[in-house]
């Protein structure tokens, strides 16, 4: 097997979903007037409640959830121009992105009836936000490797662990956790489960991670006999990896794999005006070259996503290449700046640059290191 165009098959946005985009622009220009580039740079790392709440009220929040469990009912093309939007503008979504992009599919997918009841209109209504459980310690991105135990007790389950890396913890209200309700760490993928775990239970505690920007956006969560209903298991028992492994697809196939520095490439763009000299126009132009094809590929997957597909390998090859440019756009402008030392830079653009130096090495990391995402691409393709 090989990955070739057919796995990316082109496609483009339809007028339905075309016809968002202003509203969104008009939105957004709304609701950031005056924020500067350097707060815009957070943007899906950016956790601001009052502007999802906005959102929700707009509808814009789980907008492929189907109406009669309170989402907007519209299809992948309309939440990719809403995203991408989003995105090029640096908005602040971090506080409902977890539950929007997959916890609320996953549900709508696997979850009960009612849990798609119960839960599924609190998080289009920017009611409940979500936070992922999926690593661990000394493990880094090998899920398969899981340790956290559900053990079935009498009316439910009890649960005992830890997850580590886990983006906003400490201020989500559910996680929905992959643990092993059988076997052990050495069965790897056999065994285990997801769980929607209500954060506010006894024996959970969250602690935070300081990274180098000085934001604690990351925790460690540790669980010490947390009981847990029956009803809390979301799909089959053991059907865990299949079920996570479709919640990645949509993890890694969006637009923000891509889009992590672009409010910082925008903003150099500008600075440089209509007339850059011939090096700086060159390394612009060949950072908008290697985003543009990209972008077709994320288009291409968000088709495949309307189909009832799940491009895992794909996703898996697209998060890894969008990754890379993510990382190459702030070192390509800090060699630009660089290059004319004699010229005194923006300084805007300076804190902006300054912030996602420190931030880039993480791109790489969240949702699959490269390593195991080149494990997957590898399993994908046949060759291991």
């Amino acid at each position: 097997m090989s990955l070739t165009l057919e796995n990316f098959p082109p496609a483009t946005l339809p007028p339905h979903a075309e016809a968002l985009r202003q509203e969104v622009k008009a939105f957004i220009a709304e609701q950031l007037a005056g924020v500067p580039t350097h707060i815009r740079a957070r943007t899906w790392a950016g956790f601001n409640a009052d502007f999802s709440r906005a959102m929700a009220a707009r509808g814009w929040i789980g907008v492929t959830i189907p109406k009669e469990y309170g989402g907007a009912g519209l299809d992948a093309f309309a939440r990719f121009v809403l995203v991408e939007e989003l995105l090029a503008a640096g908005a602040p979504v971090a506080a409902h992105w977890i539950g929007d992009r997959q916890s609320a599919p996953l549900l709508l997918h696997y979850g009960t009836e009612e849990q798609r009841r119960t839960i599924l209109p609190r998080i289009c209504n920017g009611e409940l936000f979500f936070c992922i459980g999926m690593s661990e310690p000394n493990s880094g991105s090998d899920l398969a490797s899981v340790r956290t135990r559900a053990e079935k007790v009498e009316g439910g389950w009890k649960l005992n662990g830890q997850k580590i890396w886990t983006t906003y913890a400490h201020k989500s209200h559910y996680m929905i956790a992959l643990v092993r309700t059988s076997g052990t760490s050495e069965d790897r993928q056999n065994g285990l489960s997801q769980f929607l775990i209500d954060l506010s239970l006894p024996g959970i505690t969250v602690r935070p991670i300081m990274i180098g920007t000085g934001d604690t956006d990351f925790n460690e969560v540790f669980f010490e006999d947390v009981f847990l209903p029956e009803d809390a298991i979301v799909g089959t028992e053991g059907n865990g990896w299949k079920q996570v492994n479709a919640e990645l697809a949509f993890e890694r196939s969006g637009p923000e794999r891509i889009y992590s520095s672009l409010v910082l490439l925008d903003l150099w763009a500008r600075l440089l005006g209509d007339n850059p000299d011939t090096a700086q126009a060159a390394r612009l132009g060949r950072l908008v070259a290697r985003l543009a094809p990209l972008r077709e590929m994320s288009v291409a997957m968000t088709a495949l996503l309307t189909q009832g597909h799940s491009p895992i390998t794909e996703a898996a090859l697209f998060k890894d290449m969008g990754t890379e440019i993510e990382q190459q756009i702030p070192a390509e402008i800090a060699e630009a700046v660089a290059a004319h030392p004699d010229v005194a830079a923006d300084p805007e653009l300076l804190r902006t640059l300054a912030y996602l130096m420190q931030l880039n090495h993480v791109f790489s990391l969240r949702g699959g290191t490269r390593e195991i995402l080149r494990g997957m691409i590898a399993r994908g393709l046949g060759l291991r």
